[in-house]
């Protein structure tokens, strides 16, 4: 590999500049935006994969998508693409209205940003050599300075310590059942991207817009020859990385999620409890055993939206054959899928895009050409994949995208099983140069890898979405690449249940919904290795409870199934876990909406929403479900206690269950047991919930309540309640804007209502906290607690 170091102004662009490097390559830098340059590195001036399929940038009014073959790299289409000013001297400098960016000799690139009317560098790459290449192949590696104390986040799906600093990861899609959830790496997805907070200028992301396997050293790496640095360093590839400045991390965070394309919106069911376990599908009775869940949720009165129906359904002698049913486990689909539909649980079907070397239908699918093909032979490529070879599909490829979409739609979506979910496609091909169709353009398998499993959950969808083009899909994939957030929601993996995965699961979800994905979760209860005991059990239901995705699953060493009553001892603290997450269903689906149509993440760092407290930066299992709540969930085993500091707001905190209004700052010590379950809301929130909630359908909420936490002194607070009829595309909904003001000796509650449709429900009540002893007006009209008013 060289350095790369010369350079000279090729051409002058109103966006930017392209520069020729060492007297061959070309350097592309262009303002996309005012607050986000790109950066295009053409190795010989060309492109080594011209395509992409992770850039869809999102406008006002819609989310974006790519072709199915792929977006022109060359293409700045849905930018603002802002005329720069460009100074030629000594150096030469690029700027917006907002940053700065300066080009020098030898080839090194510093930006900054104005701060108190003075321009501040924020992020320079390394001045002893920024950019390497390979001079016979594609490796290139990409140095920036690193500062101790600018904490690092982002990376998506990775275990540990949720501030990245002082560690080494590598993004190389592994199927890692049982993985050490503070150690182990590399996981499951694939999300080149950082997130940077500075001490004076506001925070600074960085997107490395290639699909190939790459390591991010964060500083565990230190050279004498050379300042502190960071390295991101790609085995193939372009470089092209997308590099923007916000005044905070929240903008970063809503920025990547625009620039990929936007959040899918599932329908609200898909936020209800969902059950699952291998243990069903894999025993010889699985249809009896199956049934049998339906009749266990109503005899122990669990709330359940959707079970996820594991591959076992699939098996010939303990093995999976993707779209083979086995008559012997289920020898009446059509009558278990009526069961579950009669009970209002929607059943989302397992599948895999590796075809074992004896499934029924491989000689057709390998005559047919739809397998990636190894790279000397031309024949189907042949990898291990569950105890056996097999070969993978190749959803480049035209044909295969409909054969699967005809598998989908024949095997499971005709027999009354909605949903799909995309599993096992981590794509484990280590034959570098096997060769995928690539729409006409062969592309070997090493620089797309994570991407077939973004084309397998997309071929998916589709069929979802023509069997009902009414619905919304619902669809669940494990792997995938920045853009899988299209698609589907997603979920850590194949956790180990013990104590320290609870904890480092939530670190992990946070650092997935910071780098873009936001419908997240996580196998609660843990899907390998022993059965969870009843106290980690239920410390489990009561943390899953919180995340977008709440599953309970498993695969346990001894057979057994994670269900909500397999400690008879607990199932009533399962049982008002689960039923709090239903009365709190209101503020989870306007949440997933704020994700989709704003941006918003839905589970939030405490720091993203508290950035000049300096506590919020330090590592803890506390974190914010929207804007409102503050979880604090026990994590620790035989805790007696729970110490919580509440962030620093402007507001203070009001303890949910208690009552007790709590000062900004405050350090609380809350006496905890087994049903305790921690939980603050930011004073000055309006809070929709339900009542009795059975299922996550709208029309089955029993009631309507606006909790109401006011602020303590004078001010006003605010809330909102997103309503539509949970399903359906483009559905007429309505949005309430509630404000809360604080006067006095008064409370008083109104609201805007916006959209196409009434609220689902036309009348409310009203709830305060035990501690507050103000009168309410609602409208003008004074309301008591408790009591009923139209909405």
């Amino acid at each position: 590999m060289k350095t790369l170091k010369s350079w000279t102004l090729e051409r002058q662009r109103p966006d930017g500049v392209e520069l020729r490097v060492e007297d061959r390559h070309i350097l592309r830098v262009v303002a996309l935006e005012n607050q986000l340059f790109r950066v295009s590195l053409k190795k010989d001036g060309a492109w080594r994969l011209p395509r992409t399929w992770s850039i869809a940038p999102k406008t006002d009014v819609a989310k974006t998508d790519v072709p199915w073959e792929g977006r022109n790299r060359d293409d700045m289409s849905g930018f603002d693409s802002p005329r720069v000013t460009i100074e030629d001297g000594d150096a030469l400098t690029l700027s917006t209205d907002t940053i700065r960016l300066t080009i020098s000799h030898p080839l090194h690139l510093s930006w900054a940003v104005k701060v108190d009317g003075v321009w501040q560098t924020f992020v320079e790459e390394r001045p002893t050599g920024g950019m390497l290449l390979g001079l016979r192949d594609h490796r290139h590696n990409h140095f920036l300075r690193r500062y101790p104390d600018e904490p690092v986040h982002g990376l998506g799906e990775k275990t540990g310590p949720l501030d990245r600093r002082g560690r080494h990861y590598e993004m190389r899609n592994l199927d890692a059942m049982g993985y050490d959830a503070e150690t182990t790496d590399p996981l499951y997805k694939h999300m080149p991207l950082t997130m940077t907070q500075t001490v004076r200028s506001g925070a600074w992301s960085i997107f490395y817009d290639n699909l190939a396997s790459c390591h991010f050293d964060l500083g565990k790496e230190l050279d004498n020859y050379h300042l502190p640095y960071r390295a991101y360093r790609s085995d193939d590839g372009d470089l092209d990385y997308y590099l923007r400045w916000a005044p905070d991390m929240l903008d970063l965070v809503k920025g990547h999620v625009r620039l990929t394309g936007g959040t899918c919106f599932p329908p609200r069911w898909s936020l209800g409890y969902s059950g699952s376990t291998m243990s069903y599908t894999d025993a010889e009775n699985a249809q009896e055993q199956l049934e049998g869940f339906v009749e266990k949720i109503a005899e122990h009165e669990i709330p359940c939206d959707s079970f996820q129906l594991s591959s076992g359904y699939s098996s010939i002698n303990g093995k999976r054959y993707v779209f083979n049913w086995n008559r012997e486990k289920v020898p009446d689909v059509k009558a278990m899928t009526g069961k579950f539909r009669d009970a209002g649980v929607h059943l989302i079907g397992n599948i895999k895009p590796c075809l074992l070397n004896d499934h029924p239908l491989y000689a057709e699918v390998a005559a047919a050409g739809l397998f990636v093909k190894d790279s000397e032979t031309g024949a189907p490529e042949q990898s291990t994949f569950w105890d056996d070879e097999g070969s993978h599909l190749d959803f480049t490829n035209p044909d295969t995208i409909k054969w699967w979409k005809d598998g989908v739609t024949a095997q499971l979506l005709e027999n009354g099983i909605g949903s799909t979910w995309n599993d096992n496609n981590e794509y484990e091909v280590w034959d570098r140069e096997a060769q995928c169709a690539g729409f006409g353009e062969p592309i070997d398998i090493a620089l797309i890898r994570p991407l077939q499993s973004v084309l397998m959950t997309r071929a998916s969808q589709e069929a979802q979405r023509a069997h009902a083009p009414d619905k919304r899909p619902y669809l669940i994939c494990r792997s995938g690449a920045p853009g899988i957030q299209r698609y589907a929601q997603t979920w850590s993996g194949d956790n180990r249940t013990e104590w320290k995965t609870l904890r480092y699961n939530i670190r992990t979800g946070l650092g997935m919904s910071l780098s873009g994905m936001f419908n997240v979760g996580h196998d609660v209860g843990g899907f390998s290795g022993p059965r969870p005991d009843p106290e980690l059990f239920v410390r489990w239901v009561q943390n899953g409870i919180f995340h977008p995705r709440f599953t309970i699953h498993s695969w346990n060493d001894d057979q057994s199934a994670n269900e909500a009553w397999m400690h008879p001892e607990v199932t009533g603290h399962i049982r008002d876990a689960i039923n709090l997450r239903y009365r709190l269903m209101p503020y989870l689906y306007t949440l997933l909406w704020q994700a989709v149509q704003d941006d918003e993440p839905m589970l939030r760092p405490i720091f993203i929403d508290h950035p000049n407290d300096p506590h919020a930066w330090e590592e803890t299992d506390d974190f914010m479900l929207g804007r409102d709540l503050l979880v604090a969930n026990v994590t620790e085993q035989g805790a007696t206690s729970r110490k919580v500091r509440l962030p620093l707001n402007a507001t203070g905190w009001w303890d949910f269950d208690s009552g007790q209004w709590h000062a900004p700052g405050a350090v609380v010590e809350k006496v905890v047991d087994l049903a305790t379950i921690p939980l603050f809301v930011r004073a000055g929130a309006v809070l929709p919930m339900s009542i009795d909630a059975e299922r996550a359908d709208p029309m089955a909420d029993m009631g309507r309540v606006l909790a109401l936490f006011p602020l303590q002194g004078d001010g006003s607070g605010a809330g909102y309640l997103f309503e539509d009829d949970g399903v359906s595309v483009d559905a007429p909904y309505s949005l309430l804007n509630f404000s809360l003001v604080s006067r006095g000796d008064t409370l008083e509650l109104d609201w805007q209502q916006a959209g196409t449709a009434n609220p689902v429900l036309d009348k409310a009540i009203v709830s305060l906290p035990k501690g507050e002893t103000r009168s309410l007006t609602v409208r003008g009209t004074a309301v008591a607690p408790g009591n009923q008013f139209e909405l």
